[in-house]
C-alpha cells in the first residue's frame, strides 16, 4: 500500500509560506525516524500553495489564524469527501505563548495514529482509550527539536500495556503504563455514560470544544461534522 501523502498549506496571514515550508523536512524526520520506529507509520509530506487544488487522495493540514471552535489549538476531522483534515491555529497559538510547529507536529502524528478518528486501544486495566498519540504529552515543553524545530513528544504502543519497547513515550518523560504528563489527558469510553476525559492527578479536565477531536469521541457517529473543505 503506498504511503499517504499529507499536504500542508499555509492559509494564515501570522506565518510566511516560507516559514511553514520551512519545517517540513523536520516533521518528515519526526515521522520517518522517530514515529515510524514505534507505530510503524510513516507518510509523504508536501507542501501545497493557498488556493491550489487538492490532489485526490491525498490528506491535508491546513494552518489558518483563529479557531473555528472556540479555544483550539488544532484538531482533525473528515473532508466532506471522507479524507483526514487537520487544522492549526497559528495565530492562537503565537497569542498564547504557544508553539506553531509543536501543535502542526501534534496534529501529523494523531491524524496518522488515527485518521478516521475512530480507533481505540485497550489499556492494561482494561479499559478503552482513544488512541491519542500525543495528548499525554501534549504540553510543549516535554517537546523536542528536530534542526532547530519543535516538535511534539508521543507516546508508543508500550503507554497501553507491556511491549518490548524500550520507553512508554518518545522523550521518557513517563516511566508507566497510563500515566499521564503534567498538562495531559486521554479520552476514555465507559460503555454505560460515554466518553470522558482523564486528566493528570490534581488538574482540571480541558474543556472540550465542540467540533474538536475530543468532542468527536462523545457523538454518535453520525452526528460528526464534516469539513466543507
Amino acid at each position: 500500500m503506498p504511503l499517504p501523502v499529507i499536504a500542508i498549506t499555509n492559509a494564515s496571514t501570522c506565518l510566511t509560506d516560507a516559514q511553514v515550508e520551512a519545517v517540513l523536512p523536520a516533521l518528515q524526520k519526526q515521522v520517518s525516524d522517530d514515529f515510524k520506529a514505534y507505530w510503524d507509520l510513516d507518510c509523504t509530506l508536501a507542501f501545497l500553495a493557498n488556493g491550489q487544488p487538492l490532489t485526490h487522495g491525498y490528506w491535508q493540514i491546513v494552518i489558518i489564524d483563529n479557531p473555528d471552535q472556540a479555544g483550539a489549538l488544532g484538531y482533525h476531522e473528515m473532508t466532506s469527501a471522507g479524507t483526514p483534515l487537520g487544522k492549526v491555529f497559528a495565530k492562537l497559538d503565537l497569542e498564547s505563548g504557544s508553539s506553531w510547529t509543536a501543535t502542526l507536529s501534534h496534529e501529523l502524528l494523531e491524524m496518522l495514529a488515527d485518521p478516521w478518528i475512530n480507533w481505540c486501544a485497550v489499556g492494561n486495566d482494561s479499559r478503552i482509550y482513544a488512541l491519542e498519540v500525543c495528548d499525554a504529552v501534549e504540553d510543549d515543553s516535554l517537546g523536542y527539536r528536530i534542526d532547530g524545530v519543535l516538535v511534539s513528544d508521543f507516546i508508543t504502543p508500550a503507554w497501553f500495556e507491556p511491549t518490548d519497547s524500550d520507553r512508554i513515550d518518545f522523550k521518557q518523560h513517563l516511566s508507566k503504563q497510563l500515566e499521564l504528563a503534567r498538562g495531559g489527558y486521554i479520552s476514555t469510553l465507559d460503555p454505560s455514560t460515554g466518553w470522558t476525559q482523564m486528566t493528570a492527578k490534581g488538574e482540571g479536565g480541558p474543556r472540550i470544544t465542540p467540533g474538536s477531536r475530543r468532542q468527536r469521541r462523545k457523538l454518535i457517529r453520525p452526528a460528526w461534522r464534516n469539513s466543507l473543505r
